[in-house]
């Protein structure tokens, strides 16, 4: 896909008439000949941008539910694809649809058409379509994936919304501290050395931080690009990047809910891909697959090298950390009954019912631990600029 550039055309078709649309092509030369093909003479023809944020699932999501409502309907899959593109707002998603209806008619499966893109269709998206087209069960594959996806996506926001008011409150406490810090108190500190008096111990500690930060901003800043600069240059070693994620996992709040939100996804893909028919070597690749982390990746890709050598799947996760240990019972109970797309769905659904409530649980628990610090941090700024004020008064009447 990456090698694809969408191309914007204005031509006369075979009929004589004038039309305009999008399409898909590795350079002008490509473009012209595809349209060419098609019966139409160019008048224009223009690169335009790519929009990443129209690859987002939303919009895979909503595509999947439109093909299984009318692959249910009876409509054959090219006439869907071609129905769904004549009504798609987003032009580079017209311009994907068309480009994938021409592949289809071509005598190309929908699934290794779809493989084409993998920054807009996953590799599960892509294996249970074609479980879909093997079965014979295409619209009922595409149905799961939307359930799969939207319920994945839905919990990923909950889990970033629940971690990002946190962060958002204590970036306001930082910046509104040392807005204080460098343009109040240097305002009280030039009063206070006008009355030649002793200074509290609290307020000349708090001037000597305010003229440290006034001094050295110039360093703070070099001191925090270089911290960027080496943590993306860490995130590229394999042994940081392995510590970092225990570190993440091993959180009071966020780990839990981190670890959560993960079994849940790798759970309902195992599902998924066992009620589909998936064999489990395929069904936990492609789990890993859809994970981000690389550290989730190797603890599935160590999982799936020993169920490949023959060991069950409990026995196998029971040597890796990241699965909850009271999981690995019921992945028994379902290798042994035969019933293990039942209790990966259930353990799916523990999951995701969990890492929900954690989510809601999480801004409610950190949201007085925050205003208590933001009110001592802020309290203590504000009684050391005003305690010189109350000793002078004392030191007036006293006299």
């Amino acid at each position: 896909m990456t090698s694809k550039q969408l191309w914007q055309w204005e031509g006369i078709t075979s009929q004589g008439a004038r039309e305009n649309g999008f399409c898909w092509a590795q350079s002008r030369a490509n473009a012209m000949l595809v349209l060419q093909s098609e019966g139409i003479s160019l008048l224009t023809l223009r690169p335009r941008s790519i929009r990443k944020r129209y690859w987002h699932i939303e919009y895979v999501i909503q595509f999947a539910r439109q093909l299984a409502t009318l692959l249910q309907a009876g409509v054959t899959l090219a006439d869907g694809l071609t129905l769904i593109a004549q009504q798609h707002p987003v032009p580079q998603w017209r311009a994907l649809l068309t480009h994938l209806t021409q592949q289809i008619l071509h005598g190309q499966p929908l699934s290794q058409a779809l493989q084409q893109w993998p920054a807009v269709f996953s590799p599960l998206f892509c294996a249970l379509i074609e479980t879909g087209e093997l079965t014979g069960k295409l619209e009922e594959c595409c149905l799961h994936l939307a359930a799969q996806q939207e319920e994945q996506w839905i919990l990923k926001k909950k889990v970033v919304k629940a971690l990002r008011y946190p962060g958002f409150v204590v970036a306001v406490a930082i910046i509104v501290t040392l807005g204080m810090l460098g343009f109040v108190l240097p305002e009280f500190a030039a009063i206070y050395q006008t009355l030649n008096t002793p200074l509290p111990a609290l307020t000349r500690g708090v001037i000597a931080l305010s003229e440290w930060l006034e001094s050295g901003w110039r360093y703070g800043i070099a001191t925090g690009i270089a911290v960027i600069v080496i943590g993306r240059f860490l995130r590229r070693n394999a042994h940081y990047h392995q510590l970092s994620q225990r570190l993440l996992l091993r959180m009071p709040l966020a780990g839990e809910l981190i670890r959560g939100q993960r079994l849940s996804q790798i759970y309902t893909v195992l599902t998924l891909t066992q009620q589909a028919g998936i064999p489990l070597l395929n069904g936990l690749g492609c789990a890993s697959k859809t994970l981000p982390a690389q550290y989730w990746h190797q603890a599935l890709d160590r999982l799936r090298e020993r169920v490949a050598e023959g060991e069950p799947l409990w026995r196998a996760m029971e040597q890796e950390t990241v699965f909850s240990p009271w999981c690995v019972p019921l992945i028994r109970t379902g290798e042994s009954t035969g019933a293990l797309d039942v209790m990966l769905q259930r353990l799916a659904a523990i999951h995701t019912g969990r890492t929900r409530e954690r989510a809601d649980n999480l801004a409610a628990s950190l949201e007085p631990i925050i205003m208590v610090v933001m009110g001592v941090i802020i309290g203590t700024l504000v009684v050391a600029m005003y305690l010189p004020i109350f000793h002078l008064g004392d030191a007036m009447s006293a006299g």
